[in-house]
């Protein structure tokens, strides 16, 4: 018999990309609903607190205090919307969907299947960036310059917030328990990663912490790009962005992988 025609077996890449365009054609399927509020957000979060805001404090680190917001708006639309995509929308489809029983039916590892859902979510966080990064070179409250690479680190941030929420998504078994991820992890990272106040302003004893948090060196990086200042620091920063998304990336993989498996 022939086997000269038997179709190989697509390469890693492809496999991954499959998982990435599935999730890309779903997203753009309804295109306005989806992709119109990244770029109302930002006015409503400054309008609400900006502007608010800006009459009490003139400046924050030696910027406008509405740009100071901005800066760390453009990050953490990239956490959230990472975060959510890789726990509430994966528990969803492995969960309620059975979306991922097909897929992992097909010519596919779990490994292929959650880089795929890490790189799709990291996408999600580079179009979010860019949607907030367009909004407030409109409106003038960050001016153009190396900001304008704001959504590559949009990308990496919502790579290692996606790796984050899949080791998380292993242990959850209702989908309310989600609850605590957001308001007991997330909600204290908008706060004392330096998005609403400069870390030099936190007690002495808080600031080791906040180093601790991974959207502190997201942050610092976007606040590198506006100021145009790069150090070393930088370079600590995207070890520990790469170090902490390879840590719960492959925790992640390997728990899931037994959840998916059973």
């Amino acid at each position: 018999m022939n086997n000269n025609n038997t179709n190989p077996l697509p390469g890693r890449v492809q496999r991954i990309y499959s998982v990435w365009y599935r999730h890309f054609r779903v997203y753009t399927k309804n295109l306005l609903s989806n992709g119109f509020p990244p770029f109302l957000e930002p006015l409503i979060f400054l309008a609400g607190m900006g502007l608010g805001l800006n009459q009490y404090i003139s400046q924050m680190d030696g910027v406008p205090y509405i740009r100071f917001l901005s800066m760390g708006l453009l990050v953490t639309t990239a956490m959230f919307t990472a975060s959510f995509e890789c726990s509430f929308g994966t528990f969803v489809r492995m969960e309620f969907d059975k979306v991922y029983d097909g897929m992992i039916a097909a010519p596919m590892s779990v490994d292929d299947l959650l880089t795929g859902e890490m790189l799709w979510a990291g996408t999600k966080g580079l179009f979010f960036t860019f949607a907030v990064l367009c909004v407030m070179l409109v409106f003038r409250t960050i001016p153009p310059g190396t900001i304008l690479l704001a959504p590559l680190v949009g990308f990496i941030t919502g790579v290692m917030f996606a790796a984050i929420s899949l080791f998380i998504t292993y242990f959850v078994q209702d989908i309310n328990q989600f609850n605590f991820y957001f308001t007991g992890v997330l909600s204290p990272m908008f706060f004392f990663s330096g998005v609403v106040f400069p870390l030099s302003k936190l007690p002495a004893f808080i600031r080791p912490i906040s180093e601790i948090f991974p959207l502190t060196h997201s942050v610092r990086l976007i606040h590198s790009l506006y100021f145009g200042k790069f150090t070393g620091i930088q370079l600590y920063d995207l070890g520990f962005i790469c170090m902490f998304t390879a840590i719960f990336g492959h925790f992640a993989i390997k728990n899931l992988k037994k959840r998916l498996i059973d």
